[in-house]
């Protein structure tokens, strides 16, 4: 059975703030990647806990929202209002494909991870949100296979709007994403 999301919420907030918390452990030490699996009828309940995360507590977060981040990026590109056109003239999957392209997800250029490595400091907390927002253009484990290069010294918690269990990632609770085994289950379910 499920735990209400606001008792979560209360084990996430003492999670956060546990002194061992972002040290790496494990056999391994393995990468300090942790998801926050929620139901999707509760983005708005855990879009406010996130920012209620960073106003009362000292803990150094950097919040990195997907589609913002997209967003961002396509307008330093030029390409936004490109896309709008694309997307009138040619359809949704030729927009998909050339903003992926533009993107470069899953490369060594990718913008997205290039995006959240200059603007993080070394003991930043990194939450990524956005997942479902940014949905299909961004898939999840894309972002945290790149991100791991980057993020050695960092501590990462996605908020996903849908299923983990350990290896699989299910969002919306229907979709299935694709397989991820280095992120730990924050929180139980």
């Amino acid at each position: 059975m499920t735990r209400p999301i606001n008792k979560r919420f209360d084990q996430l907030t003492e999670a956060l703030q546990h002194p061992n918390f972002g040290r790496p452990s494990g056999k391994g030490n393995e990468v300090g990647f942790h998801i926050f699996d929620y139901d999707p009828k509760d983005e708005w309940l855990v879009r406010d806990h996130v920012q209620w995360i960073k106003d009362r507590f000292s803990l150094p977060v950097k919040e990195f929202d997907l589609w913002e981040v997209t967003i961002d990026i396509l307008k330093s590109k030029g390409f936004l209002e490109k896309s709008f056109e694309i997307e009138k003239r040619d359809g949704s999957e030729r927009v998909y494909a050339a903003i992926k392209s533009t993107l470069r997800l899953a490369t060594k250029e990718d913008l997205i991870r290039k995006y959240v490595r200059d603007h993080i400091q070394p003991d930043d907390i990194v939450f990524i949100t956005g997942v479902g927002r940014v949905y299909p253009l961004v898939r999840a484990h894309t972002v945290l296979n790149n991100l791991q290069g980057v993020l050695e010294k960092n501590t990462l918690v996605m908020f996903y709007p849908g299923t983990y269990n350990g290896g699989t990632l299910q969002l919306f609770n229907t979709l299935l994403d694709d397989n991820y085994y280095r992120a730990f289950q924050i929180v139980e379910r």
